[in-house]
């Protein structure tokens, strides 16, 4: 099952995506600019092998709702995201704001 979840922000509103999938959960929330998402993203791949594509994304390990993604401490993020001030250990929250 796939759920679209609006979640109204400060500067817009960010899509909130759940993927139901056996036995695991793909969570992302998004903007225009970038996303973060769960566990399952793999940033050092974001930024080695697809480097040209200058992604703005951050991952944050251990969530299973969205609620938790969005208060979650980010584990890492691409370089893409440090040019935007978005770095590791800032919430899912916060990174999403600098998104807009």
């Amino acid at each position: 099952m796939i759920q679209l979840i609006p979640i109204p922000m400060k500067n817009g509103t960010a899509l909130g995506t759940e993927v139901k999938l056996p036995k695991t959960t793909l969570l992302t929330v998004s903007t225009e600019k970038g996303y973060i998402m769960c566990g399952a993203l793999d940033v050092a791949l974001l930024n080695e092998k697809l480097q040209d594509r200058n992604i703005v994304a951050g991952r944050a390990v251990g969530v299973r709702t969205i609620e938790q993604l969005m208060d979650a401490p980010l584990e890492s993020v691409t370089v893409e995201a440090e040019k935007m001030g978005i770095v590791r250990g800032m919430s899912g929250r916060e990174a999403i704001e600098k998104m807009f």
